[in-house]
């Protein structure tokens, strides 16, 4: 495992612990998009199926499991325990779209067209979209939490990171994955997006104030 590698999982666990901490302090899910969680969990299920029948290490199944049950614990969080405190009326993104548009293309687009290579195709295309009901969320809101900004930030550097790692990979080992290459530079662009606009809007909200 590279340094990129291990910057990329340190972001991931980063963002997750982020928002979990967030919900738990603050006791509420205002800002949170349930459904990116749900899509979440989708990436992590379908990618995750050989969590039993494919021992890589200790590590490797043990952040199977942790992704897969702090993702239900967040589901939990949002849509039981705190229900009362969503931002129902922002998070109206229309995910079957996103889960169709990842299932065809995973159907017809993938490396070898066998059940557990298609599942993981489809979480590999899936989890570039993921998080837009989520920036959706934040886009429409009046300003966007610190703590979210964190959450966002730490997701866009797990994946940059991972473009580094497969930079790296390729030059050391002649490792390429066009599929995972090709949705993660998606995955980035769409971050990049978003905090491109934040910082847009912030410095016309901060000019609005100072000429007032």
């Amino acid at each position: 495992m590279n340094l990129f590698r291990m910057l990329g999982d340190l972001s991931h666990y980063l963002a997750i612990i982020t928002i979990f901490i967030k919900i738990i302090r603050s006791k509420s899910c205002q800002g949170i998009s349930g459904k990116s969680q749900i899509l979440f969990l989708f990436v992590f299920i379908t990618r995750y199926l050989d969590i039993f029948t494919n021992f890589i290490s200790m590590y490797n199944t043990s952040i199977k499991i942790f992704f897969i049950i702090s993702t239900l614990t967040n589901i939990f969080l949002v849509f039981v325990k705190y229900k009362g405190t969503i931002s129902s009326d922002l998070d109206t993104f229309r995910i079957e779209f996103l889960l169709l548009g990842a299932a065809l293309l995973a159907l017809f687009i993938n490396h070898e067209f066998v059940v557990m290579e298609v599942f993981w195709t489809f979480s590999v295309y899936l989890e570039a979209v993921s998080i837009i009901p989520q920036l959706s969320v934040s886009s429409q809101g009046k300003s966007v939490e610190p703590v979210m900004l964190l959450y966002l930030a730490a997701l866009g550097c797990h994946k940059l990171f991972y473009i580094f790692n497969w930079i790296h990979r390729y030059y050391n080992e002649g490792f390429y994955d066009f599929i995972a290459v090709s949705a993660g530079i998606v995955q980035t662009a769409i971050y990049a997006n978003f905090f491109v606009l934040h910082a847009i809007k912030r410095l016309a909200d901060l000019k609005s104030e100072s000429s007032v």
